[in-house]
């Protein structure tokens, strides 16, 4: 399309052309695209000559102070567009091509934090009643180092005759845990458990401590925060042989150690103390020579030279395919024997 005027050079807009190809826009505008140009004019012939569509619409470029997007008056209005490069001066706001503000882009919530774990008790003690012992009352107490907040392994802790669970602990493994810990040691919990005088293993009046410990005590402690995938045992006495029989029954897989301690151990039944067998097929059936499962689990095995238990102790350990850990010192069968030895095996059980 051509109009003729009379001089290109004197064209002019009228306002309300400027008015259309210039539209208002408030001073937010600053970070919007270049304006819009609307390919549509009225010129007013203020001069003689032809004056073409484009020359028009280089002049409004002019006007228009700027670089121009073309679209026709057919065209619908261009979507609103973002400017996420600079930092927002509305606080949290962006201005869009025609004015307004729009939000700005959230940032990323930032991830959880981590809730604390408070430590374990040092000591927790409790009760319940041994089906496998004829209903009795048991306690048990457990032990672990200062400062855990994650599942440890435990050490099952057999006494000795005329023995208790207090007995156990009152030995020093409470502190000795702690001298652990505090040296970089691998931390694991003791649990000590009563077992009356049945040697652990089942009599003829049908007390089973040895059941009690394997499938009630432990099935227990896996539901009390310990991982029980594999245990430790220690004894004194009566209970050293009773961690040696325990460990072997409950296998290599399970067993991670053993630490048996003045071991209450008899080379034939007859020498036995009485009321440790009801029989001598009890006897042979209970006995820990010659279990193959203990050439294989680790074994700590200490005896005071003075103990009445020292032969028999010398026998079990020469008819091993291993060699223990552990060995034969000055003591006798007795508490003070027993705490000085206490720190070493507890160090042992970390290994």
């Amino acid at each position: 399309m051509h109009l003729r005027m009379k001089s290109v050079s004197a064209f002019a807009p009228t306002p309300a052309v400027v008015a259309a190809i210039a539209p208002t826009r408030p001073a937010a505008a600053a970070f919007s695209p270049a304006p819009v140009i609307v390919a549509a004019y009225a010129p007013t012939p203020a001069a003689s000559g032809v004056f073409s569509e484009s020359d028009a619409l280089a002049a409004a470029n002019r006007v228009a102070n700027g670089p121009a997007r073309t679209v026709s008056l057919d065209s619908p209005s261009p979507p609103p567009l973002r400017d996420v490069s600079p930092p927002s001066p509305y606080g949290g706001l962006v201005p869009s091509p025609y004015g307004e503000l729009t939000p700005w882009p959230a940032e990323p919530a930032a991830p959880p934090t981590p809730p604390v774990l408070s430590p374990l008790p040092t000591r927790v003690s409790g009760s319940f009643v041994s089906a496998a012992r004829g209903g009795a009352l048991t306690n048990w107490i457990i032990a672990r180092p200062p400062g855990q907040t994650g599942p440890l392994r435990p050490v099952i802790a057999l006494h000795g005759v005329r023995g208790n669970a207090d007995q156990v602990m009152s030995f020093g493994v409470e502190q000795g845990l702690a001298e652990l810990v505090k040296a970089g040691r691998p931390p694991f919990a003791v649990v000590a458990v009563d077992g009356g005088d049945s040697y652990w293993h089942r009599r003829a009046g049908g007390e089973d401590a040895g059941s009690m410990v394997l499938n009630e005590l432990i099935p227990m402690l896996a539901g009390m925060g310990l991982d029980t995938s594999r245990v430790g045992f220690i004894g004194w006495s009566m209970g050293g042989y009773g961690a040696l029989l325990l460990g072997a029954r409950l296998g290599l897989q399970r067993t991670a150690g053993i630490c048996a301690i003045s071991p209450a151990l008899y080379q034939s039944y007859t020498a036995s103390t009485l009321g440790a067998f009801d029989s001598y097929e009890d006897w042979t059936n209970n006995s820990v020579f010659g279990l193959p499962a203990l050439s294989s689990i680790p074994l700590r095995v200490d005896c005071g030279t003075s103990d009445n238990f020292c032969p028999a102790t010398r026998q079990f350990v020469a008819q091993l395919r291993t060699r223990p850990a552990g060995g034969f010192t000055d003591g006798g069968h007795d508490e003070a024997y027993w705490r000085q030895q206490l720190p070493g095996e507890l160090a042992w059980l970390t290994s």
